[in-house]
């Protein structure tokens, strides 16, 4: 039975559309057939993280409004061939959709793939209410950020009470990814730490992706960052965050704190003495 998975946050530039790329090549790579579908009508940028920015013809408001098929829309990955992408318009905005041209794409979509994965727009607009519509799981992306975590808070409410499923008398399952996590700094209370976080939420823990220079060279390139650098520590954390959704219980594996030569060179001298 397929799953559309909402990747969702109250606040913008926290990495939904890296993750939504991310989780969806990962769980390609599991063999699983997935669509990853931009919401971000206007503003759209997940072909470009996935490389297929020359390729958009038709797109999720094409389909929407029946001015194009659905086969015709979706882009084959040109590395996984069990993952597709619907792009969102860039010249439209996000009232060219309706709830009831989604629900048809989903529906339609729900017949050929294991995993829809839905990027959403920031904010409580209507792109976000849209793309969170019909989850079945939410992946709340948020920073270890006082503002982040806040306004997710908000989001989990809305997840609680606009879906399809809370409208039955269901509740929509809720995880949180938190990402650009920095152990040093939240050792040093620079950052919220991941308690502080958990506590806030009380959702679930998803993954901990940290700080990494390799996810944004990955996204200049156009190419997941599970694709492009499987051994990275946020491509192990993105793996790791697929197969939860799948249902492999593992543990979590919390980044940890980078120590410098001076710190190693006293840590060992205190261990000896």
């Amino acid at each position: 039975m397929s799953k559309v998975v909402v990747v969702t946050s109250g606040k913008g530039g926290v990495g939904k559309t890296t993750s939504s790329a991310s989780l969806g090549a990962a769980l390609a790579q599991a063999g699983n057939k997935v669509v990853v579908i931009d919401f971000d009508v206007g503003l759209r940028n997940l072909d470009l993280v996935m490389g297929a920015e020359r390729r958009v013809v038709f797109d999720l408001v094409n389909v929407v409004q029946g001015d194009a098929k659905l086969s015709t829309a979706l882009i084959r990955d040109k590395r996984l061939e069990n993952l597709s992408l619907l792009p969102a318009s860039q010249t439209r905005d996000k009232d060219a959709l309706t709830e009831e041209g989604v629900g048809r794409v989903i529906e339609e979509l729900r017949e050929s793939f294991d995993w829809i994965i839905c990027d959403s727009p920031a904010g409580i607009e209507k792109g976000a209410t849209l793309a969170m519509r019909f989850a079945d799981v939410a992946v709340v992306v948020t920073n270890p950020e006082v503002s982040s975590v806040r306004d997710s808070d908000r989001i989990i409410g809305m997840l609680d009470s606009k879906t399809q499923r809370a409208e039955a008398g269901e509740r929509v399952e809720k995880q949180l990814l938190l990402t650009r996590f920095d152990a040093g700094r939240a050792a040093r209370g620079e950052m919220m730490n991941i308690d502080d976080v958990l506590e806030i939420l009380a959702i679930p823990l998803l993954g901990v992706v940290s700080e990494s220079p390799d996810v944004l060279t990955a996204s200049n390139l156009g190419c997941p960052v599970t694709l492009h650098n499987p051994a990275s520590p946020a491509s192990r954390a993105y793996a790791e965050a697929a197969r939860r959704l799948m249902g492999d219980t593992i543990a979590v594996s919390i980044p940890k704190e980078k120590q410098g030569f001076m710190s190693r060179l006293f840590g060992r001298k205190a261990a000896v003495a």
